[in-house]
């Protein structure tokens, strides 16, 4: 819950390739006062089975930048072993890096500030990921 000083930050994943939630994936949260400030992890979760983290810590009072680290790379390579089990035969996927993964993370840094609720979705696909604020 935010007070009139802090900010507080929620976020969930839809794995658009499948039209579902993306469940375990690792999210880490950072802050930082000011634009020239370093970032300071502040904690982290992952995601639960409707793909959303709910136990994000708290930031502290004075917090301008938040950034969200995403960390996609086991979630889609244990995608592509249940396929590879579901269809012994799949062929590889070309144009991923050597993991077979193209993004193996996403970083999401957004301004905010005191007294405001930012939920911002991940919506992830082997290929492409977009952001949004939501409520």
């Amino acid at each position: 819950m935010s007070t009139d000083t802090t900010a507080s930050v929620s976020t969930h994943i839809l794995d658009t390739s499948v039209g579902r939630p993306a469940e375990g994936v690792a999210v880490t949260l950072a802050a930082r006062s000011g634009d020239g400030a370093d970032f300071t992890p502040l904690g982290g979760s992952a995601t639960d089975a409707d793909g959303r983290c709910k136990d994000l810590p708290a930031l502290p009072e004075g917090i301008t930048h938040v950034r969200l680290d995403f960390a996609v790379e086991p979630y889609f390579l244990k995608l592509q072993d249940k396929k590879a089990e579901a269809q012994q035969d799949a062929p590889a996927n070309r144009d991923s890096g050597a993991s077979g993964v193209f993004f193996p993370e996403v970083a999401i840094t957004f301004a905010v500030v005191p007294g405001e609720h930012y939920h911002v979705p991940l919506l992830l696909n082997p290929f492409g990921y977009s952001v949004y604020r939501g409520s």
